[in-house]
């Protein structure tokens, strides 16, 4: 319908945040807050997967209805998003594994396939992938698909690594670490800054679950026994340190750069 299409054209500012030591900062600390504040709503707070998956499912969509609706780049709406995204994202892994008994296997070529199809369903309808063109209604819807599928695979990934695969939360934490690095050599040597990025923003869901579980699981389990309560708090104090940080110091200079 032509009404229905040009709603989704319309034009906006961009409301991604400027990709900076801090951003991957924040993301890293966001992973690990989904991986371990799901199971601190689920188990600790004794809400249940299904209670826990619709209150923070209400909450996510509540949240990116804010951000579509935002006219400006709102550091602590948007990384309110993507710290709800990482802990809905982590509920739809688990349901699969625990709950359907899809194995991580699966989950995880699913996701590849799933997040690959988005990827080429958006570059043929936008000619690319740059997040710093997320400026009309579909580009936005796009962009935080993608989201999604990058922290449910990412998930999915993390967990054949260090679970199904028995390798364990250090030497995970130590391989996604590795090859986030290659990403950012690669990067330095050539390869494309749009596919680096993405590589590595998937990479960090991984990465950030193997964190997270190292520190609150228990050291029989091969963590460092701190619990996801005092895991969940400790990253949150953090993440709300930095963005309050952004919200002061970056906010201003975006604006009068649209002004």
């Amino acid at each position: 319908m032509p009404g229905m299409q040009s709603a989704f054209l319309i034009r906006t500012v961009n409301k991604v945040p400027e990709v900076t030591v801090i951003f991957w900062l924040i993301k890293i600390l966001s992973t690990t807050v989904g991986e371990t504040g799901a199971d601190y709503l689920a188990v600790n707070v004794g809400l249940g997967t299904v209670i826990t998956d619709a209150i923070t499912l209400t909450l996510l969509l509540a949240a990116l209805v804010l951000q579509l609706r935002a006219r400006r780049y709102l550091p602590a709406l948007y990384w309110l998003s993507v710290v709800l995204v990482s802990i809905v994202g982590t509920q739809i892994t688990d349901a699969l594994t625990d709950g359907l008994g899809v194995s991580l296997y699966t989950s995880t070529a699913a996701f590849s396939v799933c997040l690959a199809v988005l990827f080429w369903l958006w570059h043929r309808s936008e000619g690319t992938l740059s997040i710093r063109s997320i400026n009309t209604r579909r580009r936005e819807l796009l962009y935080w698909s993608a989201i999604l599928l990058t922290f449910a695979l990412g998930t999915a990934a993390g967990d054949l690594v260090t679970e199904a695969l028995g390798w364990g939360f250090t030497l995970g934490v130590m391989i996604f670490s590795a090859l986030i690095a290659v990403t950012a050599l690669a990067a330095r040597l050539g390869l494309n800054r749009v596919l680096a990025f993405w590589v590595a923003y998937i990479l960090t869901r991984p990465l950030g679950a193997s964190l997270g579980d190292w520190l609150s699981q228990a050291r029989e389990y091969g963590g460092m026994g701190l619990g996801t309560v005092y895991t969940s708090i400790a990253f949150l104090v953090v993440i709300v340190a930095l963005v309050a940080w952004l919200s002061y110091h970056e906010q201003p200079s975006r604006d009068s750069k649209t002004a």
